[in-house]
């Protein structure tokens, strides 16, 4: 077994999965942010926020590209 590969694959799942997690945490409280009636701005932050949700959507299609063999061919 390469161990190396082992190692590599399990660091980029780890750093991936944080990634996505952070990315819709940080979409999840900037929509909550924009939800504020102090706010000045809510239209762009929650555009923010909908960056960040559809960044955590290629993120996630991405991942089902590379996991399905049929796309690889």
């Amino acid at each position: 077994m390469k161990w190396l590969e082992l190692l590599e694959v399990a660091g980029a799942t780890l750093v991936a999965a944080v990634v996505l997690v952070v990315l819709y945490a940080l979409g999840v409280r900037l929509t909550a942010i924009a939800g504020d009636p102090e706010r000045k701005s809510p239209v762009a932050v929650r555009s923010l926020a909908y960056v960040c949700f559809g960044a955590c959507g290629v993120a996630v299609l991405a991942g089902i590209y590379l996991i399905v063999p049929y796309f690889n061919k």
